[in-house]
Parts: structure tokens; sequence; C-alpha cells
């Protein structure tokens, strides 16, 4: 049984909007795309869809539940998520700070250690971890039965649209980055407008009502 159609559609548009915000995994990926090629970002980009099937299935299967029954801990989490962003907004505007798109001397690595770097950052990522233990469940309805295929089905557009979305930037990371190089103020602009982003989501994290 599939989620209705409307939830579906409302989903896959809040995880599009995600999927265009700044943050740890789309920072790690242009970085390794620049700084090792584009071929280097899409086996990272394997880790990180690695990590959202790690996610999914745990909420899914109502691991995450565990969590969202003890009060301390999903406050914990939603809090230190709040903090880590703020954080990475603070990176990206304090003096000195370098746009994501300006290339990073990182050394080369190997495809395995790359797939693991990119499943490590992507469970640790505060943003995907509070999506899948507080959003995801919003868009499940009880009442249409088959709670599993419906979360099964919400994680896999999940991914998919991530995955998209993320391989596009993996790709076009050179180009973006020439173009920010050539034109310094719009590294400035996308500066300021990536920690604008960060900062209104560590807000509403922080400010977000239990569910």
């Amino acid at each position: 049984m599939l989620p209705p159609t409307t939830s579906l559609l409302a989903f896959a548009l809040v995880a599009f909007g995600m999927a265009l915000t700044p943050g740890p995994n789309m920072i790690y990926l242009i970085s390794r795309s620049l700084c090792q090629g584009p071929r280097a970002g899409l086996v990272s980009l394997g880790g990180v869809a690695a990590g959202f099937v790690f996610y999914m299935l745990c909420a899914a299967f109502g691991v995450t539940a565990l969590v969202m029954a003890v009060p301390y801990a999903y406050d914990g989490l939603r809090m230190g998520g709040a903090a880590y962003l703020v954080y990475l907004a603070w990176q990206a505007i304090r003096p000195g700070g370098r746009s994501p798109f300006q290339v990073r001397n990182l050394p080369p690595d190997s495809p395995r250690r790359l797939l693991a770097m990119g499943f490590v950052t992507n469970l640790l990522n505060p943003k995907i971890a509070v999506m899948y233990l507080s959003l995801l469940p919003q868009f499940v309805n009880p009442a249409q039965g088959h709670v599993l295929s419906q979360s099964l089905t919400l994680g896999t557009t999940q991914i998919v649209i991530s995955v998209m979305v993320n391989t596009v930037i993996a790709l076009m990371a050179g180009s973006i980055a020439l173009f920010m190089t050539t034109r310094p103020r719009w590294a400035l602009v996308q500066r300021w407008v990536m920690a604008s982003v960060l900062g209104g989501l560590a807000v509403r994290m922080a400010t977000e009502a239990r569910r």
C-alpha cells in the first residue's frame, strides 16, 4: 500500500528542498569532486546513499521509535543538530571563511575510503537524522494500513531525489567553482545565502515542538 498521492508529493517537495540546502553531505561531495574529480564525488555519493538506506531501514522498522519515546534523547539530538547547523553557518561567513565551492587541498583517497567517508558523513549529518526521526513519520497515514510499505516508499523517494540532486552537483562542481572564482561577489553572496539557510534551519530545529 502506497502513501496517499498528496502526502507522497508533499514529502517529495520537502526532500527536494532539503537536498538543495547546503549541509555536511553537499560540502563533502563538492570538496571531493573539486580536489579529486567528479568520479571521486560520485563514489563518495555511493557512501552517502548507503547512509540514507541505513536511516530509512531504521525508521521503517521502528528502531528510531525508541529514541522518539525518550524525551531527553530526542531533545538532545534536536539541540545538538541545531548547534551543529549554527557552527556550519558561522564557518561560511566567518572572517577568512570560504565557500564550499572553493578548491580545498585534500589528498586523493581510494574508492573504498571514499565510500566509507561518504557513509560516515551522512550518518553524522544531523539534518538527515532529524528528518527521518521527526519528519518522515508525519507523512505516514496509519489509517491507510501497511505502515512499513508507506515508510519504505517515502524513504526511497527521498533517497532517489537526493542522489539525483547530488549527482548533478558532483558533476558540475568544477564549473560552479570556476564561476565563483571569476566572480568573487557571487561567491560572497553564496556564502551568505548558505549561512542564512543553515541558520534558519537551526532556529526551526531548536524551536520545534516535540512531536
